[in-house]
Formats: structure tokens, sequence, C-alpha cells
């Protein structure tokens, strides 16, 4: 078997990644801004996490990038975030596989509170402002909201055979 056919779907990988990258920058009203989850984020911790031997580290990088380029923030602040966190992942993945669905969610909000720790401390040296605790918020959302995106992006994996 050549290397190109033993793995299958990237294309349902990079769709799914696009798709959360743009529901990033989706316009929403002034009060649910801040109530936005990371979803590039959160599908990157799907995919590393349940094809840990495919989405690596190099990935969480480009993502972050392209985050970067869609909301105007510093160049590598998103990357670095999301390479660390998909290190983690790829780290921890058998055993946060092993937990229940709310025990992984608080996995999750760990990673998405490091992501956001990182990309605060590089706002802080760069002198950006800090928004007080509704900047812990999209965290916690994701967080809540990991059962909804591990059961739809399985369902995608499973439907498409993405191995």
């Amino acid at each position: 078997m050549s290397v190109l056919g033993r793995h299958q779907g990237g294309g349902v990988i990079a769709v799914t990644l696009l798709i959360a990258l743009l529901l990033g920058i989706v316009p929403l009203p002034e009060g649910l801004r801040a109530w936005r989850p990371d979803w590039a984020l959160l599908a990157l911790l799907y995919w590393s996490l349940a094809l840990p031997q495919r989405i690596g580290v190099g990935i969480g990088w480009l993502t972050g990038l392209l985050q970067d380029v869609l909301t105007g923030t510093l160049l590598g602040q998103h990357a670095l975030a999301y390479a660390v966190a998909v290190y983690l992942v790829i780290k921890l993945h058998q055993r946060i596989r092993l937990y229940p669905l709310w025990q992984q969610s608080l996995s999750i909000l760990v990673l998405l509170t490091l992501a956001q720790l990182l990309m605060l401390w590089i706002n802080g040296i760069i002198g950006r402002p800090i928004h007080a605790w509704l900047y812990w918020v999209p965290s916690l959302v994701g967080a809540l909201l990991w059962p909804l995106v591990f059961s739809l992006l399985r369902r995608l994996r499973r439907g498409f055979r993405v191995s």
C-alpha cells in the first residue's frame, strides 16, 4: 500500500478547519462577541485527539497563522498558542480519550485556558490592554460546547471514514 493510500479524508479535515476559522470571523452583535469560543482551536483539538498521527504541531501552527491573518492579531500569536495546545493533546491523547465527555470537557477547558493565557502574555508584552474577566469566557463556552463539537466531528469522521 502506498503512503497516500494509508490515509484518507484529508479534505474533510481541511474543510472542518476552514469552517471553524470562518466561524471565528462571522460578525456577531457586540454583546455576543465575548462569548464566541475559539472554534478553530476546538476543531484542532478534536482532530489531534482523534488522529494524532496526522494532525500535529505544524498543522496547529499553520491554522494559528491563518487565524492571526483573519483576525488581524499579531502574526504568530495564535500560531504559538495552537501549536502548544496541539502538542499537549498529542502527548496526552491516550489518557484524554479514555475520559467520559464531561471529563474531556475539563481537559479541553485547561487547554483552551492555556492558549488564552499564552495570548494574554503576548498581548501584555506588546502593550495591548486586557479585557478583564470577559477575556476568559470563550474558554468556558468552548469547554461547555466540547461534547457537541466532539459528537459532530466524530460523526463526520466516521461518516467519511477519515483515518
